[in-house]
């Protein structure tokens, strides 16, 4: 177990302590879609969704849950979140919503975490507002992008998700 920092010695789970690491720039960007049907794709695209603005309830809900990752997974350290960003792209070609969240803070541990529970919360949040017209949403493709800050250097995988291999 000696490799998952999440484990202490008799294999439990514990908080990590980061009290002695160095404070640096962290940023993380996350990525993930909802597939959908024509209809569905063309009710988010023109407003028409009875529930109302389908991408703007999105937004707000992903920023809402980067600032609550530390209530949702429970090793994860309350930050002082500096930033978040939120994308949507209606992608006709795959009939999906796109969602990517970026993530910023300055200090001991990364935020991959938020952007990782920003881009899942924003999904579910579009399966919800869209569930009454369709049933048979698909959200896949939940991935860690971008990272950068820290110890453990910087991970790009745009081009992974760009080829769809992730």
């Amino acid at each position: 177990m000696s490799d998952f920092t999440h484990f202490d010695d008799s294999g439990r789970g514990r908080m990590v302590d980061v009290g002695g690491k160095e404070v640096t720039e962290r940023r993380a960007t996350a990525a993930g879609r909802v597939l959908v049907n024509r209809e569905t794709f063309e009710l988010i695209a023109t407003g028409g969704m009875k529930k109302g603005d389908v991408l703007g309830t999105a937004q707000v809900a992903g920023i809402m849950a980067a600032k609550k990752t530390s209530e949702l997974v429970p090793m994860c350290h309350p930050l002082m979140i500096t930033g978040v960003d939120m994308d949507f792209n209606l992608n006709e070609e795959d009939l999906a919503v796109e969602i990517r969240a970026t993530v910023k803070c300055r200090g001991v541990t990364g935020v991959e975490m938020e952007a990782l529970t920003a881009v899942s919360t924003a999904a579910l949040t579009v399966y919800d507002m869209c569930k009454a017209v369709q049933k048979d949403m698909v959200i896949d493709r939940i991935c860690l992008l971008h990272k950068s800050g820290g110890k453990s250097g910087d991970i790009n995988q745009e081009e992974l998700w760009n080829t769809k291999q992730l």
